[in-house]
């Protein structure tokens, strides 16, 4: 059983920056993977970034060079530092933990309960 919990989220003007955290606790193991959804109001959830154990990380395109993921194994604690943000990011944002396995993370299902970023023009 893994435990997740977000924080960071706020309200912020459009061009600002906010860092998002994901603190995990209970069961962890190697292989693993460690992601950042997010859903707007009459949007699909849209996978943001990942990061797997190895440290390799991966971004949605409407992200990509502005939002960085990153973590520190010692704390349990992965981090979304996102930049340059623009109103159509604002969502739910959401942490989860699942597997990788052949190349892949999926099978996330472990999810915080989100925290929410509004980013205003």
């Amino acid at each position: 059983q893994v435990q997740l919990v977000e924080s960071g989220g706020g309200s912020v003007q459009a061009g600002g920056s906010l860092r998002l955290s994901c603190a995990a606790s209970g069961s962890t193991y190697s292989s693993n993977c460690m992601g950042w959804f997010r859903r707007a109001p009459g949007k699909e959830r849209e996978a943001v970034a990942r990061i797997t154990g190895g440290g390799a990380t991966a971004y949605s395109d409407s992200v990509k060079g502005r939002f960085t993921i990153s973590q520190d194994n010692a704390k349990n604690t992965n981090y979304l530092q996102m930049n340059s943000l623009k109103p159509e990011d604002t969502a739910m944002y959401y942490c989860a933990a699942g597997l990788y396995y052949l190349g892949i993370c999926r099978d996330y299902t472990y999810w915080g309960q989100g925290t929410q970023v509004t980013v205003s023009s």
